[in-house]
């Protein structure tokens, strides 16, 4: 009679049904919070608040959108402001810490010892808010500029701990054949290195575009100009401001009578900014993820 032959790394096809199985129930209740975020910000307002949280609208409303875009040009511009950073914040801190990874990789490289403390030392210790502050506002001057939401998070130390272990399991004969081809260091890097560290640069990458996408803090920070803000700051801004709001009945009133706000939703709302704060964030996922799961296993095997 004829038998499959099992591989090593096969499973019988039980075992294999109860793996398959489990991680459909892991996905769907991964899926099941952005369903009902999804739902409740679909809602009418005093529906939600007299019974709660439902997966399906009992009464379908887009008010809270209505509300959030009455202002749609502020939205747009902090739209504008976080993608801007993160495509030029993830580019560069990628490039740089690519650049800072790969001579401490190299065992012929005299000082890495010390290049890779000084990457670990600023791993574990900083020099706090204060002085941080300082820095960028009265020695940089970066006070009220874009470069003060891209500096700060431009480099990340464990990020470039993990291209430093990628870069020193690229097999050194190749380097060694390439420069007895002829070619420079930068060459070897931009043309050998860089194109076989695709996984690697790719994890790094979605991790900084996440770190970026999701700051508000050097918002809260560094910016006082509104237009200069990011989207996820001027969503904890808004939230605040609906919870003054709802909570201060005397400055609900006055807002009311200057016709500014005749109606407030809080929980609809909050559901809604999350839709928007994740906009195109989502698009980068299948972008990164055929390299994503490798990238992830080579920082995981190697210390």
């Amino acid at each position: 009679m004829f038998q499959f032959k099992r591989g090593i790394n096969s499973v019988s096809p039980l075992t294999g049904a109860f793996i398959h199985l489990l991680f459909i129930v892991i996905t769907c209740l991964c899926l099941i919070p952005v369903f009902l975020v999804i739902s409740v910000s679909l809602s009418d307002e005093k529906t939600v608040l007299s019974n709660g949280y439902k997966f399906f609208p009992e009464k379908f409303s887009t008010y809270a959108y209505e509300f959030l875009f009455r202002d749609s040009s502020q939205i747009l511009t902090s739209y504008g402001v976080t993608l801007l950073v993160t495509i030029t914040g993830t580019v560069l801190g990628v490039l740089i810490m690519a650049l800072y990874a790969y001579p401490i990789a190299r065992n012929d490289f005299p000082h890495r010892k010390l290049f890779s403390f000084l990457v670990f030392f600023t791993m574990l210790f900083n020099g706090g808010l204060v002085s941080w502050y300082m820095v960028y506002v009265k020695m940089l001057d970066l006070k009220d500029s874009l470069w003060a939401l891209i500096i700060p998070l431009m480099v990340g130390p464990f990020f470039v701990l993990i291209l430093r272990t990628f870069f020193k399991g690229l097999p050194g004969e190749l380097i060694e054949s390439a420069k007895i081809d002829g070619a420079g260091e930068f060459r070897i890097f931009l043309r050998i290195v860089l194109p076989l560290s695709t996984p690697a640069l790719a994890t790094v990458g979605l991790f900084t575009t996440l770190n970026y996408w999701n700051d508000w803090f050097m918002s809260l920070l560094y910016i006082t100009d509104s237009s200069k803000v990011s989207l996820q700051y001027l969503m904890y801004k808004t939230m605040l401001n609906i919870q003054y709001l709802t909570s201060n009945a005397q400055a609900a009133q006055g807002a009311s009578q200057g016709g500014s706000l005749l109606e407030t939703p809080s929980e609809t709302v909050r559901m809604a900014m999350c839709i928007i704060g994740i906009g195109p964030i989502v698009l980068a996922y299948p972008f990164f993820q055929r390299y994503f799961v490798k990238g992830l296993m080579v920082g995981a095997i190697k210390g």
